[in-house]
This record gives C-alpha cells, structure tokens and sequence, in this order.
C-alpha cells in the first residue's frame, strides 16, 4: 500500500476541517462581538529511512536525512482579537469596548462568562442583563421610570431618578482583561469561558489596567472580513483538490502495478 493514500488523506481531512472554522466564521459576520478564528495545522510524525550523520564509509557520512513524511493535521484554532465594526444603535444600554477586554456575567449554574457582546437590556425587575437574560457582574439595576441613563466612558452609570433633578450614580460597569485571551475557551451565545491557559482575570475599571473604554449608545459588530475568508475558502478548496488528485494519482499507480501481470 502506499504511504501517498493516507498521507494525502489526512491532507483532505484538515482541509475539511479549515473549511468547518471558515463556515463557522462566515456564518457569525453579523454577531455581535464575534471574533473570527484561523485554523492551524502541523505536520504529522516522520519514517526515517536514513538518518543525518549516518556512515557511509571510513571518512564520510551522510549529509542530511532521508525522511518521509505521513501527513498532516489540524493542531489548534486561533483567535483574532482585533475590534470590530463599531455601529451607532441609539440605546442607552448598548455599550461598546473600545480596546481589549470583555464584560463579566453570571451563568444559570453560578459560574462566570465573558463577552463582548455589549446588547444589554433591562428585565422585569429592572437588573441589566444580556440578550439572554445572563446577570452581568457585578450586578446593576436600573430604578423603574428612571430618564437619562448615561454610561461613562469609565463604566459609571447614573440615571435621573422619579423625583430628582440631579443624575444618580446606579451603578459601574467594569470589563475583565486576561494575560492570555487565545486560552479562552468558547461556550456558545456570545460567551467565552476562562481556562488555564488564558490566566484569572482582572476586572478593571474602564480605561485603565489595560482595559479598554466604553462608548455609549454603540454596538461592537464581528470582526469576519469576508474577503479574507473568501480567500481561504478558495485556497482550502484548491488544496483538497490536489490532495484528491495526489490519491487518484497513486490509485492509478497501483492499478499499474496490478495489471503488470496481464
């Protein structure tokens, strides 16, 4: 059997699974805060038919190795970070992140999330809460029939209360930063969660510690540049091609062999 079927093999499966994190990306263009990813792949283990070094003769030895390599496959996904689309909504409880960081929520089973996605609404108690209802940390509530809601670029938020004239501090917002956000983890609807390799985070107060500030009334958009993924899309198809074509070369290759007898 020869090693081309299986080497140009595993060639089509990491192509194919390029294109699963191209659709992945193509298909979240217009989620909020969504932060596209690039497939990384690495060559397989090697068959050494004869080593660098080897002796050859009294005085001589070989000058490099022969190698044969068996394929290769997908190692890792990574994350760009970069800022998205940055578009106006007009809701004072949109808040976008002009820099690194992300918004801290209380999950259903009481662990921590992060996003980006800064769509925040207030529920029937009035505590602001995502698009899904997730509490953000730490906790804000909004008082009912308060007017002006404004969010600083710090975090600070004050409202006009029932009965006031002067704007009243109802809470802050503050944004988490990591040493290493490629280590977070992705669970789904806009949320990442910490793991070992990202390190703990560090709420901060926005603006400072590295963390990014907050604009008002704005939302953060993906950061997918669909000509970029279009291209990898073209050169993900091209490269299944030729690894097809490397196994129907060695297919005909061994439909020789077996008619020599003929």
């Amino acid at each position: 059997m020869m090693r081309a079927l299986n080497t140009a093999g595993t060639g089509m499966v990491a192509q194919q699974t390029n294109l699963d994190v191209i659709a992945n990306n193509l298909a979240n263009v217009n989620t909020n805060g969504f932060k596209s990813q690039r497939a990384e792949f690495q060559d397989l283990m090697y068959q050494t038919i004869r080593a660098s070094g080897a002796q050859t003769g009294a005085s001589s030895n070989l000058p490099a190795a022969a190698q044969v390599g068996l394929g290769s496959r997908f190692s890792a996904s990574s994350t760009s970070y970069s800022l998205g689309s940055i578009s106006a909504t007009g809701n004072p409880l949109d808040v976008a992140i002009q820099g690194d960081g992300f918004f801290e929520v209380t999950l259903p089973d009481g662990t921590t999330g992060y996003t980006r996605d800064g769509g925040f609404k207030a529920d029937s108690l009035g505590q602001v809460v995502t698009s899904d209802g997730y509490l953000i940390n730490p906790p804000i509530s909004i008082p009912t029939g308060s007017k002006a809601i404004t969010i600083s670029a710090n975090g600070t938020i004050t409202a006009i209360l029932p009965g006031q004239d002067d704007p009243t501090v109802v809470g802050n917002l503050t944004v988490s930063v990591f040493p290493n956000p490629a280590g977070l983890t992705r669970i789904g609807q806009n949320l990442f969660r910490a793991g070992g390799g990202s390190g703990a985070a560090t709420p901060s107060t926005p603006g400072e510690q590295g963390a990014g500030s907050l604009q008002q009334g704005f939302i953060e958009g993906s950061n997918v540049q669909v000509v970029e993924e279009m291209v990898r899309m073209i050169t993900a198809q091209r490269a299944y091609e030729i690894n097809s074509k490397a196994i129907q070369t060695a297919d005909d290759m061994l439909g020789i062999l077996n008619n020599l007898k003929r």
